[in-house]
């Protein structure tokens, strides 16, 4: 026996909302921790890859923190730069929020991205998780030489997230 259960499938929608903006449209707080990112993207090990990628974070105490992508022959042993710098802010301020991520990429020429590079699937998660533990959103700055966006949390990138936030 089998009992009907069908409905019309419906089709939702989700939106995101992401702000493109030019650098100097920033807060001057936000432009220097892009360019610490920058910066940081100058200390990648990426000799695989040579997608050299830079993030910084700013802390609830106004400490500001550096990583870049370190890559191993051995995959998937390498860490992106994200997840360096939000694994050490945890690891060094456990009780401290980030308030603010910064991240930057020069693509194989050497050159910084033309367009904002976002962090993978699995920095997204690590975002999800850090904004979980501070127990409100982060708020996300990508560079790109043609624009910058700027993103109120992880939710407009992974909008169906795993999480207890």
């Amino acid at each position: 026996f089998a009992q009907k259960y069908h409905q019309s499938m419906q089709e939702v929608e989700l939106k995101s909302v992401i702000k493109a903006c030019q650098m100097d449209e920033l807060t001057a707080e936000e432009q220097h921790l892009l360019q610490l990112a920058i910066e940081a993207t100058n200390r990648s090990y990426s000799p695989y890859s040579k997608f050299s990628v830079g993030a910084a974070v700013r802390l609830g105490n106004g400490v500001e923190l550096t990583g870049s992508n370190q890559e191993n022959a051995a995959y998937p042993s390498g860490l992106c730069a994200e997840r360096t710098v939000l694994f050490y802010a945890g690891a060094q301020y456990p009780d401290v929020p980030v308030t603010m991520l910064a991240i930057a990429a020069r693509g194989t020429d050497g050159e910084l991205t033309e367009e904002p590079t976002g962090p993978c699937g699995a920095c997204r998660q690590v975002i999800v998780e850090s904004e979980t533990r501070a127990g409100h959103p982060i708020r996300i700055l990508l560079y790109g030489r043609r624009h910058c966006y700027v993103i109120e949390g992880i939710r407009p990138l992974m909008p169906l997230c795993f999480s207890e936030f």
